[in-house]
């Protein structure tokens, strides 16, 4: 074996560890469900609870798991939980992708995407070599392996990077999939009366030339930490966010931004 072949051998190893031990993470880990113990700071007792898709600003009950949910989180109707920042529930690791695990689904993704490419790197390099060197008796069956492994390895490796593309966008947006399908769907709905809908937490949501609050800042990072930015959500004062062509400055009137949005 040539010094290139250990070396390209050494790091696909590498690649390939990474990626099946994030896959690990991503299937046994918990994706970040609300404790059945947390309760929200109410401060006005006469605040109505609504369900899990209420219509106005009031606090979000889940009746299958009986508590109260924190923003950005949903119920999933195949592990029967509700999860933090829930993005989606997943098919091939069996679980729901959300607070807790997203940035190990998210690695892995990228792992197995470098992967992929790699692996198809390496098979169109074999063929050119085999290909320029002398012929041999099993030089045939190997080709054909390489070949059909190519085929598979095409729309993997580009299914992967659509993947990989698609969660670096909802990254940069700060989104979810849930919500972007949610924002679709609210903003048709707010176009339909002529009006814009902008989303609290998502990076467009934040009108220009405002300088960042404490407590804004405290918001965006529900990311991190959703759970302690909800308390703060509750607390906050002036806070300046603009949904549509309305200006709002506490949290009752964010409560009402919310509601344009369907959350």
């Amino acid at each position: 074996m040539t010094s290139p072949g250990i070396m390209n051998a050494v790091a696909f190893t590498g690649v390939a560890v990474m990626c099946v031990l994030n896959y690990a993470l991503a299937i046994i880990m918990d994706p970040g469900r609300v404790p059945s113990t947390f309760l929200p700071d109410i401060e006005d007792s006469s605040v109505t609870v609504h369900e899990i898709k209420r219509k106005g600003g009031d606090l979000r009950y889940c009746q299958k798991c009986s508590h109260f949910k924190p923003p950005r989180a949903h119920h999933c109707r195949v592990c029967k939980i509700c999860v933090l920042r829930m993005d989606h529930h997943c098919i091939w690791i069996h679980n729901c992708v959300g607070h807790a695990n997203y940035k190990v689904f998210f690695v892995f993704v990228v792992y197995a995407a470098i992967a992929c490419i790699y692996s198809l790197v390496l098979l169109v390099g074999s063929l050119t070599n085999d290909s320029q060197s002398d012929e041999q008796q099993s030089a045939d069956s190997f080709r054909i392996i390489y070949i059909i492994s190519g085929l598979l390895l095409v729309p993997l490796s580009m299914a992967l990077s659509v993947l990989l593309g698609w969660h670096i966008y909802l990254i940069l947006q700060n989104k979810t999939t849930i919500e972007y399908h949610e924002g679709v769907r609210a903003t048709g709905l707010e176009e339909k009366v002529g009006n814009a809908c902008k989303h609290p937490y998502w990076v467009q949501g934040y009108s220009v030339g405002y300088a960042p609050h404490q407590s804004t800042l405290a918001m965006a990072s529900a990311f991190k930490q959703p759970m302690m930015a909800y308390q703060l959500y509750q607390h906050q004062h002036e806070v300046p966010i603009t949904c549509g062509n309305k200006r709002f400055f506490n949290a009752r009137g964010i409560d009402e931004c919310l509601r344009l949005v369907c959350i």
